[in-house]
């Protein structure tokens, strides 16, 4: 992969239509408007090749004699812009930073395609420009399992990888979750913990969620498992946020959820939420009761309307998340980022 250029692909159609975009450089003179790049005609997919790092993406979207509405995912099926529509004739910009690493999606999962992929779709797609620029920006990442990671293939959605589409472009969020990993093989497995550990700079912010797969770790075992990420994303200056785990779809003959299935309660009958809980107050770190929250949702819609959440209409299955669950569920993290200051309101979308 070439290493990147200071600006890698500018767009401008009109000094007035791409307002804060600055003009080619001159290797780009004969794709003035980026969509070189891209083949389709809706959706527009986008190949840069560009070395593993963090870009942002400043798009031009709409411009059609007709209403448009484009949604935009990158690499492994993230979710980076919700359907924008725009008016017939006009255009809006749209900026979003994407982390690009290899392997692209899961850590253990397959490597992907080098560079920088990216799909403009939705109902009605228009993409009139764009442009991808390296930049540094503070970091959201994510430690956890497979109702978190960059999912492969359809139906199934981690919420981290829904994430990216509430903020803005001074946010980037490097999804590391792993499907299958339990606190311990998350610590231990050079290309986990140990890799997100080294990307850590000064301020990041580290979501721990794992539970799912501790089902038979013993209390003292998983309590220290999480210190030791708690300590080792201290030291490297980041701020770790404890995130209990999303609920499993599995109802009581009453309509509730408080059963030891559906709230995490291990084979050896450890409480995994409630010493997640207890290991953020005695570390004083900041916690996302994900538990909670989606207990609340789940119990909400009921056992019927809560099926969409998930993926029991597809396979039956209480614990994995739709495209819809992950995305309700990434909005009830950032909700909760919001409220307690982690992350300011200007990088919120």
């Amino acid at each position: 992969m070439r290493r990147a250029a200071t600006v890698l692909l500018a767009a401008c159609t009109t000094a007035a239509a791409l307002t804060g975009l600055t003009t080619a450089p001159a290797w780009a003179e004969g794709d003035p408007t980026g969509l070189g790049h891209c083949t389709g005609a809706g959706p527009f997919v986008c190949h840069f090749d560009v070395a593993p790092g963090t870009y942002r993406v400043s798009a031009l979207l709409g411009g059609g004699a007709e209403a448009g509405s484009t949604g935009v995912t990158a690499e492994t099926r993230r979710a980076m812009l919700a359907e924008t529509p725009t008016a017939a004739g006009r255009t809006v910009r749209r900026s979003f930073t994407v982390d690009v690493r290899d392997p692209e999606g899961e850590p253990t999962g397959a490597t992907g395609t080098p560079g920088l992929d990216l799909t403009f779709g939705g109902t009605a797609p228009q993409l009139a420009a764009l442009r991808v620029t390296p930049v540094r920006t503070p970091q959201i990442l994510l430690a956890g399992d497979s109702t978190v990671c960059d999912q492969p293939g359809d139906p199934y959605s981690g919420w981290g990888q829904q994430l990216p589409q509430y903020l803005t472009d001074r946010l980037t969020v490097a999804n590391h979750a792993d499907s299958g990993e339990g606190s311990q093989s998350f610590l231990d497995n050079p290309v986990l913990f140990p890799a997100l550990r080294s990307r850590i700079n000064h301020g990041d912010l580290v979501l721990i969620q794992l539970a799912h797969n501790d089902k038979q770790t013993g209390r003292e075992t998983y309590r220290a498992n999480l210190t030791a990420m708690i300590e080792g994303v201290r030291a490297k200056g980041g701020e770790p946020v404890l995130v209990t785990p999303v609920v499993r779809r599995w109802f009581n003959a009453d309509g509730t959820l408080d059963n030891g299935t559906a709230l995490l309660v291990n084979g050896l009958g450890v409480d995994l939420p409630a010493e997640m809980r207890a290991l953020a107050t005695e570390h004083r770190t900041p916690l996302v009761d994900l538990t909670a929250l989606t207990r609340a949702r789940v119990e909400e819609l009921g056992p019927e309307g809560s099926k969409a959440l998930y993926l029991y209409n597809e396979r039956r299955d209480n614990t994995h998340t739709s495209t819809r669950g992950a995305t309700e569920y990434a909005a009830l993290v950032l909700g909760e980022l919001r409220a307690q200051g982690l992350v300011a309101r200007r990088a919120v979308r």
